[in-house]
């Protein structure tokens, strides 16, 4: 299923029945131009994108990990204190998540759950 899915966003083609590429079929992405003929289509191995994928938010693991990443952080980081008891938390981090996602890596945003870091909620008045 999610192969079929990924040929038709990649070709544009269902796979529905298709064994192999004729011929002189050609496509320019980088995951048919390994395909030839004489090789059946569902044998080959799956290929993922190279490209890196940079997370929008992290968990704060400890104070130095605070320091390291938030305060030492050239990007701006907004950061979400919460807890998992919290009801309005839950409501709102999905929504701080998206926000950060909107701006495509000029900030990121830390997670501090209070429960576990009570030192950081009581130093930064939470």
């Amino acid at each position: 299923m999610a192969f079929r899915l990924l040929a038709r966003r990649v070709c544009g083609v269902s796979v529905r029945g298709l064994q192999r590429l004729p011929a002189g079929v050609s496509c320019s992405s980088s995951f048919t131009s390994r395909l030839n003929a004489s090789q059946p289509l569902l044998s080959l191995p799956r290929l993922l994108p190279l490209s890196s994928c940079r997370s929008v938010s992290f968990n704060v693991q400890d104070h130095d990990d605070f320091t390291e990443r938030v305060i030492n952080s050239q990007l701006p980081v907004l950061i979400d204190f919460h807890a998992q008891w919290c009801g309005p938390c839950k409501i709102l981090g999905p929504r701080l998540e998206k926000a950060i996602a909107k701006q495509k890596g000029r900030v990121t945003m830390a997670k501090v759950d209070i429960d576990e870091h009570t030192d950081l909620a009581i130093e930064y008045g939470v």
